[in-house]
């Protein structure tokens, strides 16, 4: 849900509408989302989270040296996904393009904002059973 790499940092689940925007955190080597306002929480989503960026998203570099120009991938909507899960000390989290690109969370740009359009079908259906069918307990079936 959230990289290994934000364990030290306080972190949320999303939400529909969310308004997020790419953000290095300092108290962490990466980079992530957060809540436009909340900067210093992430917000973590779940594999197949549909999102929408307000421009066309940029990354850095495969190199990571700012020598070299940001990448513009041409894209707009995303799907976040997990990749790497094999490996425990490497980022896992990343967002899928529609024209197949993969690009991880941790290289995309700062200051990039997006809103989340969609959770994955189960997460919906969960929290919308949640909702529907708060827990009771029946004293007579404590004892």
């Amino acid at each position: 849900m959230c990289d290994y790499s934000l364990h030290h940092v306080a972190t949320r689940p999303a939400q529909i509408e969310d308004k997020l925007v790419t953000t290095k955190f300092s108290n962490s080597i990466t980079r992530g989302f957060a809540a436009v306002g909340e900067p210093h929480v992430a917000v973590c989503l779940l594999p197949g989270t549909e999102i929408a960026f307000d421009e066309n998203v940029e990354c850095e570099p495969s190199f990571g040296v700012g020598i070299f120009a940001s990448k513009k991938i041409g894209q707009h909507l995303a799907r976040f996904r997990q990749i790497n899960m094999h490996n425990p000390v490497t980022h896992h989290d990343a967002l899928e393009f529609p024209d197949g690109q993969v690009v991880l969370l941790s290289r995309l740009c700062e200051g990039q904002r997006a809103t989340v359009l969609q959770l994955p079908a189960a997460a919906s259906a969960e929290a919308a059973k949640e909702r529907a069918t708060p827990e009771v307990c029946e004293p007579s079936l404590l004892s």
